[in-house]
């Protein structure tokens, strides 16, 4: 008995550590890619900038070798009157709140980490808001006014935000009857468009106003502009992060495109039916292989968009930011999910 007891927890444990290094390993990639990918080569070649595409190789390629060592180089400055337990401790907090993200976000039938979470939307939502966390101490720890004050509207940012980006996935909860991620994604490949299956019933069709309204409140949430007052250079230097060298900068970096990456994927989930191809049964063995490449393009799709309006908007003053969470977008939530309620106990 106990040696099928230690067999079954051997099992159990070697899986979950796959898993696990999985997660972690896509996280550095994720940023990697939407940085890089996105960030430098697609805006460059729509903004007609050349600085991006000229570091040698295939359009500028060795940029990302000559960023990574550069990061890895640099000394690891830490200031004089710092906390530095707490001033160390803060860029982990941040990436550790974008690996707890990446535990409920499904590639597939079995190609999730926590495959069975009823409450998967709640906890995504949740463990999202402990980026905070990290912000705040990395302002208050670093000895520094600037710091400080970035810290301080970042948060008060977060907070705002926060209600907008649960309210947007309500409608989508409501109409799918669940909040876990998987049955999220096979309710949208076995619905079907005034009696049609063809393509499923991407919740994007009926939740387009939700889709919009998360879109908007993720933006803030990853303080992109034109929500980037907490790192407004003009006015904080680099806010939070304006203490910070080396390779800790780069965790921060690496926080807020992972983040950026799965909160695409998420976005992709609720409302372009994630994973799941038509014509495909979703149960099918060969949707562990496929759904990863289907969610990948999603994702990027879904990614294009936010930069898209990164490089497009001015930024917000810090009262206008706060108007348009307060007054435009909770209101508009509230009355999608009063709508999408009413809509689906009539119907």
């Amino acid at each position: 008995m106990r040696s099928l007891a230690v067999d079954i927890w051997g099992g159990w444990a070697t899986t979950l550590g796959i898993k696990t290094l999985i997660v972690m390993g896509l996280i550095p990639v994720g940023a990697l890619v939407l940085g890089y990918t996105f960030l430098l080569k697609m805006m460059s070649h729509m903004q007609s900038r050349l600085g991006p595409m000229d570091p040698g190789g295939f359009h500028g390629w060795y940029q990302l070798i000559g960023d990574g060592i550069k990061f890895i180089q640099k000394e690891d400055i830490i200031p004089e009157g710092a906390d530095k337990r707490v001033f160390k401790m803060a860029p982990a907090i941040v990436v550790l709140s974008t690996f707890l993200m990446f535990v409920v976000l499904p590639g597939g039938p079995d190609f999730v980490v926590a495959k069975d979470l009823d409450v998967g939307v709640f906890y995504a939502l949740a463990v999202s808001s402990l980026s905070v966390i990290g912000v705040l101490m990395a302002g208050w720890a670093s000895s520094n006014k600037y710091a400080l004050l970035g810290s301080l509207r970042a948060a008060a940012q977060l907070i705002a935000y926060e209600l907008p980006l649960v309210l947007a996935v309500i409608g989508v909860v409501i109409q799918a009857g669940t909040m876990n991620l998987q049955d999220i994604v096979r309710f949208q490949a076995s619905g079907e468009i005034f009696g049609w299956d063809g393509l499923g019933l991407p919740l994007i069709l009926t939740q387009i106003v939700g889709f919009g309204l998360f879109m908007i409140a993720a933006q803030a949430e990853l303080s992109q502009p034109p929500f980037d007052m907490p790192v407004a250079e003009s006015e904080l230097v680099a806010g939070y992060m304006v203490e910070y060298t080396g390779f800790r900068f780069l965790f921060f970096f690496i926080g807020e495109f992972g983040t950026a990456f799965v909160y695409a994927g998420l976005a992709a989930t609720l409302f372009l039916g994630g994973w799941s191809v038509p014509f495909i049964d979703v149960d099918a063995d060969i949707m562990n292989v496929v759904g990863p490449l289907v969610l990948f393009a999603k994702i990027m799709l879904v990614a294009f968009l936010m930069f898209w309006a990164r490089f497009t908007y001015p930024r917000f003053r810090e009262d206008q930011l706060q108007s348009l969470a307060w007054k435009w977008l909770i209101p508009i939530a509230l009355a999608n999910i009063l709508v999408t309620g009413a809509l689906k106990v009539a119907f």
